[in-house]
């Protein structure tokens, strides 16, 4: 059934329009999220938005996401840690009451 299966030609413009789709729309999103690292704005939910569009077609951007969340969760767990409201572990002493 030949008739059935696209053209060769077809098929291959189909893979470079995708891939300047995902390139022209997730590199005007990270540029905006680094605009957004000066303005106010968002870019810490920007940028990664951005990154993970550009993921669909580029392994650097897969494996530049996965750091970018390593080191968001990073952070989170630091700021966890040293919350004054999380509560103590087995065999620690709860925090002192503060000093006014």
């Amino acid at each position: 059934m030949p008739w059935l299966r696209p053209p060769i030609a077809e098929s291959i413009t189909h893979k470079w329009a995708r891939r300047i789709a995902v390139t022209v729309i997730g590199g005007t999103v990270c540029l905006i999220g680094l605009a957004l690292v000066v303005l106010p704005g968002p870019a810490f939910i920007v940028l990664p938005i951005g990154l993970g569009i550009l993921g669909i077609e580029y392994a650097w951007a897969r494996r530049w996401l996965a750091r970018a969340k390593e080191a968001a969760n990073g952070v989170v767990d630091g700021i966890r840690s040293n919350s004054p409201w999380r509560k103590p572990s087995k065999g620690e002493s709860p925090a002192p009451p503060p000093v006014d």
